[in-house]
């Protein structure tokens, strides 16, 4: 039986993100449930020049990530659609990532008001106790917001801020590696196996620069 990731994109910046853990997630040969709320799609607009259409999701989506999506598993469902497979406990999934999480999607989520398909598939998500990770991005952040992350944490999300770490390439790190090594964090938090940063080994500077990247 197909058990899909569901991938929502909310409207906060940093779709990178978001195209770095569903493209980790088609590498690792996982089947992906896509939702992208009707603000992600104006940030998507804006921060890589292309649209993201219903009608054209396949296409755009290919565009967007920069990849042939021949034979990939993934299926898209529109944000307005609250009759979609996601939106119901007894649809089969393992679980789901939030990627970026606005401000508003964490409130939506930790309050139960399922405005739209992604903030319902969270709730129902955690509701069934299946693994959740929600990546803020926002900064900086107010009171109600972290209370709304603390709510997301007890309810048994994983909060998982966008914050890259430089271990794995260090202050001349790119940009992408830092995108990859957040994408990674979500991967790991998913339990899905990928490549996309390199592993604390317990060397410091010279010692790590001499090994091979894995």
């Amino acid at each position: 039986m197909r058990e899909a990731w569901v991938v929502g994109v909310s409207g906060a910046s940093g779709t990178p993100y978001a195209a770095a853990v569903i493209g980790g997630l088609l590498d690792a040969g996982e089947p992906v449930d896509l939702v992208v709320s009707r603000a992600a799609r104006l940030t998507v607009l804006d921060e890589t020049g292309r649209p993201f259409r219903d009608a054209h999701w396949a296409e755009d989506l290919a565009a967007w990530l920069g990849r042939d999506l021949s034979g990939a598993d993934v299926r898209h469902w529109p944000a307005g659609d609250l009759a979609a497979g996601p939106s119901s406990g007894s649809y089969r999934v393992r679980g789901m990532a939030v990627v970026p999480a606005s401000t508003a999607a964490c409130a939506g989520i930790a309050i139960g008001l399922s405005k739209d398909l992604l903030q319902r598939a969270a709730e129902v998500n955690l509701k069934e106790r299946r693994p959740v990770v929600v990546v803020p991005r926002e900064t900086p952040v107010t009171r109600s917001h972290l209370e709304h992350l603390i709510d997301l944490h007890d309810a048994g999300a994983i909060v998982l801020p966008a914050s890259p770490g430089f271990y794995g390439a260090g202050a001349a790190a790119s940009a992408q590696q830092l995108v990859d090594f957040v994408a990674g964090k979500v991967l790991d938090a998913l339990g899905v196996p990928h490549t996309l940063f390199r592993r604390w080994s317990g060397q410091l500077g010279s010692a790590r620069s001499a090994e091979p990247p894995r």
